[in-house]
């Protein structure tokens, strides 16, 4: 018989679970995820549903909203490929704090959490690697609030616009993955402020806008706008 092969070489979940746990425990985790992928804007958990998975994004992007009342959510945050979409509450509470929402085909390999939770248990490790990635994920928010909050109109647009350059897509030209309505939520603007900002942009020839196409133009002014603004 060969040696077992893990499909998800070089992923977060591999990394994980390699470095802390014996090769026989790994492999038979790894035998056990699960793998879904779910189309364009499929909602992949809904809050105030149990929380039965540990999951992570293995590719696509999500975002991750709370939902205030009927008609209005706040974004929280997006998430990227190996991102762990679930690490917010799984050790916390006992149901969904939020909804994930694809925001591109995205796919999504889970394991069950009593199992992650029985293996944290035995392995201080690998409990400790777990305690790790939770803490740079909520981190991750809180910077990016903070980094959000600290400016004003301009250079939250401009900030945003530079996070889906250069975090999400790696390039200057990019499908816009949200509404003008999602950043004003995710921002703490009115849409209104959002629409009119980016119209200035685009008519300053800092941007370039086409449909759902965004082309930053002048990067080193919008960096400007980002800072200073």
């Amino acid at each position: 018989m060969g040696e077992y092969q893990c499909s998800c070489n070089g992923c977060e979940l591999r990394s994980l679970f390699f470095e802390n746990l014996e090769k026989g425990a790994y492999e038979s985790m790894c035998a056990k995820k699960q793998q879904q992928l779910y189309p364009k804007g499929s909602l992949i958990y809904r809050q105030g549903e149990k929380i039965s998975h540990f999951s992570y994004l293995k590719s696509g992007l999500v975002k991750l909203v709370r939902n205030i009342d009927d008609k209005n959510e706040q974004i929280i945050c997006f998430a990227r490929p190996l991102d762990f979409v679930s690490l917010l509450s799984i050790f916390s509470e006992t149901c969904h704090q939020y909804s994930v929402i694809a925001l591109e085909d995205s796919e999504i390999c889970s394991l069950y959490l009593d199992e992650v939770k029985e293996m944290a248990m035995q392995n201080g490790r690998f409990a400790l690697s777990l305690a790790e990635k939770i803490n740079r994920a909520s981190d991750n928010i809180i910077l990016t609030m903070l980094n959000i909050r600290q400016r004003r109109l301009l250079g939250r647009i401009a900030y945003i616009l530079l996070y889906f350059a250069n975090e999400v897509y790696k390039s200057d030209v990019f499908d816009m993955p949200v509404s003008r309505k999602e950043i004003a939520e995710f921002i703490g603007m009115t849409t209104e402020n959002v629409i009119r900002t980016l119209s200035e942009f685009r008519q300053d020839k800092i941007i370039k806008i086409n449909g759902k196409t965004i082309e930053i133009a002048d990067k080193e002014k919008l960096v400007q706008i980002s800072l200073n603004a």
